[in-house]
């Protein structure tokens, strides 16, 4: 919450998107034949420091970045009457092939927390079609089963976080009713007590799902990423207090060609700092594991 990195040179491209809407991305080029495409968490955006952090390693390192912002979390309300969610890969799938098109050799995805799911669920369902310039993927504090993840973040301990996501997501739910009248009962914001609650009165009917049971596994990474034909690494901390242990799938990694989990001591959510360093544990080892993955 407190780490700060400024002056990083990004380049803001707005593209078009097929239902007349519209998605912000924030470039950092080098002149490389390699990209890293860097997707946010949950009410995130491009600049939030563990992208920031990310995207200083990269580009300082040769890599071209394009860190993008999903509907809604750029700075500006989106058109069309939906927002984003944490299964939304269409958008994502939009970006790697606007990236791809610049004539990049390799493309590296990298996620956090919901953009970790987002990432996940995106290589899962491309599978043996994923683009051949995707030569790996990485996620960290990932949510990839969205029931249990609502479910932790309903404990007391937890309320930071919950009052945050709620605070910012609530603002923007009233802005999308206003945008388009009769999408929502707001009477209803008042009475939301868990997570779930949000789900199924917004979350769930904004995005066409039938109700919050259906959103959950729609869009939980857990049911489609062990059907990834790149490598990928997944990274979580023992110490996360939002990630449930259905996040940790520790069976399935032991013997799946392609997803290596990583389980560390420390790191908290997305953060994986490490004293006297100016680069996070995590940009490091991103750095290297996306080295491997493209030659």
């Amino acid at each position: 919450m407190f780490r700060k990195i400024d002056g990083l040179p990004y380049e803001r491209e707005r593209i078009a998107t097929p239902d007349n809407d519209f998605l912000d991305i924030d470039w950092l080029r080098t002149g490389s034949d390699k990209l890293v495409v860097l997707t946010h968490g949950l009410e995130g955006d491009s600049r939030r420091q563990y992208m920031a952090g990310m995207a200083r390693i990269f580009f300082k390192n040769g890599w071209d970045v394009l860190a993008w912002n999903n509907r809604s979390c750029s700075g500006e309300m989106n058109r069309a009457r939906r927002m984003y969610h944490h299964g939304d890969i269409e958008d994502l799938g939009l970006v790697v092939e606007y990236g791809i098109k610049k004539g990049y050799d390799a493309v590296v995805l990298a996620g956090f927390s919901m953009g970790g799911n987002q990432t996940l669920k995106y290589l899962g369902v491309k599978g043996a079609d994923v683009p051949a310039q995707i030569t790996g993927g990485i996620a960290f504090s990932a949510p990839t089963d969205l029931e249990a993840g609502a479910a932790i973040l309903d404990r007391p301990d937890n309320v930071i976080y919950k009052k945050r996501f709620l605070h910012y997501l609530s603002k923007k739910i009233k802005i999308k009713e206003e945008q388009y009248p009769g999408t929502f009962d707001l009477n209803l914001l008042p009475k939301v007590k868990s997570w779930r609650d949000f789900d199924e009165w917004f979350s769930a009917p904004l995005n066409g799902f039938e109700n919050a049971a259906h959103f959950y596994k729609e869009a939980s990474a857990k049911n489609f990423m062990f059907n990834a034909k790149v490598p990928v690494l997944l990274v979580q901390a023992m110490n996360d207090p939002i990630l449930p242990e259905e996040c940790y799938p520790t069976a399935y990694s032991k013997t799946h060609p392609y997803i290596s989990l990583e389980i560390t001591n420390y790191g908290g959510h997305v953060g994986f700092l490490q004293s006297g360093s100016p680069h996070a544990w995590s940009e490091v080892r991103a750095l290297d594991f996306a080295g491997e993955c493209a030659g």
